[in-house]
């Protein structure tokens, strides 16, 4: 009750804790922050950098991504959608939650993160500390590919069958729900940090061009494919030499990205035919009809919908603004949160 009464005064967030970017919601409001989840820190420390724009997290860390001297390193402190540097990510949740509550100082937020379907007990307890840590009062946990079910608005608590494929930065959830659970899901660690990876290789093995990470996904959005385009597409790439390691460029083509990016593709394909054959009969009756739903950044590959509808036969629709499909589920989430909470796993039961 006490709890409850705090909430009237407190700001409380759902938090889409992602490998490449952090969105915050917040109740009734929407989204209010999208930024990168990067740190820069001084090297050899957990000492966060600060600049003359306050500290160096999110937009202003990632423009330092590959770029800075030997003192300062830029951290992603997730990889494949869990924490993997533990005060780092506290300090960059710190940072979100104090950006987001400022006018709320004295009374910590109750706060829903979003985490990956397949991580361990371990990492779930990572999450909750360094949430609380970071000043969040209560913290729940919600499986990523219920928040993007909610986030796209699929019927989840109906009793039919709704299938989601989120594709993040580090992982990728595939899950079939009906009556507001999970009846079956796959969390592969394939997704959109693995597109970039295929890029770079692919410029280091053709044209012995090294490129950076955000060379890489800029590459990937403005000439990836993973099906057949309607016209194909060239792009001027700048990197470094390998050979004299002098500053290079070179013009690739969208066939030979679309090439490059087969792997990682056929990978996500393959984890949604294995979650459907999972599936029981009945909810894969369903989904003859309702199809599936695609959210998550790595959606937005051109042609990726018509290359899951060719592999499963079934109608592959694309989530309004599926970048924000999963902040959006934590914050519908946290409207409904007195009645829900009892369904998740949260500091209070852990």
């Amino acid at each position: 009750m006490f709890d409850k009464l705090l909430g009237f005064f407190s700001i409380d967030m759902g938090i889409d804790l992602g490998t490449c970017n952090t969105l915050v919601a917040v109740r009734g409001q929407g989204i209010v922050l999208n930024e990168p989840s990067v740190v820069a820190v001084r090297k050899g420390t957990n000492q966060v950098l600060m600049t003359r724009n306050g500290p160096a997290v999110g937009w202003v860390a990632k423009e330092m991504l590959g770029k800075t001297p030997g003192a300062i390193s830029a951290i992603r402190p997730l990889k494949d959608g869990v924490i993997s540097d533990f005060e780092i990510t506290e300090a960059m949740l710190s940072y979100f939650i104090k950006k987001v509550t400022a006018k709320a100082k004295f009374i910590g937020p109750r706060v829903v993160i979003s985490i990956p379907g397949g991580i361990t007990e371990v990492e779930k307890r990572a999450v909750i500390d360094s949430a609380s840590r970071a000043g969040a009062r209560s913290t729940y946990l919600l499986e990523e590919p219920v928040a993007a079910a909610i986030g796209a608005g699929l019927p989840f608590a109906e009793a039919t069958a709704s299938m989601i494929v989120d594709i993040g930065g580090g992982t990728t959830e595939v899950a079939i729900m009906s009556l507001a659970d999970i009846a079956t899901c796959e969390s592969v660690r394939v997704a959109g940090d693995d597109m970039d990876e295929a890029i770079i290789a692919h410029m280091k093995r053709t044209y012995n061009l090294m490129v950076g990470e955000q060379t890489a996904e800029r590459i990937k959005i403005e000439i990836g494919s993973a099906s057949p385009l309607p016209e194909e597409m060239t792009m001027e790439v700048r990197g470094r030499d390998l050979i004299s390691g002098l500053p290079r460029k070179a013009t690739v083509t969208s066939e030979e990205i679309r090439e490059a990016l087969m792997e990682p593709v056929t990978a996500i394909s393959e984890a949604v035919m294995r979650t459907l054959e999972r599936a029981e009969p009945e909810l894969a009756a369903d989904l003859v009809e309702n199809g599936i739903m695609m959210a998550g950044g790595g959606a937005l590959l051109r042609g990726l919908p018509e290359v899951l509808n060719k592999s499963t036969g079934l109608t592959v629709k694309l989530a309004d603004d599926p970048l924000t499909c999963v902040a959006r589920g934590t914050a519908i989430y946290l409207e409904n949160l007195e009645e829900w909470k009892f369904t998740l796993e949260s500091d209070r039961n852990m």
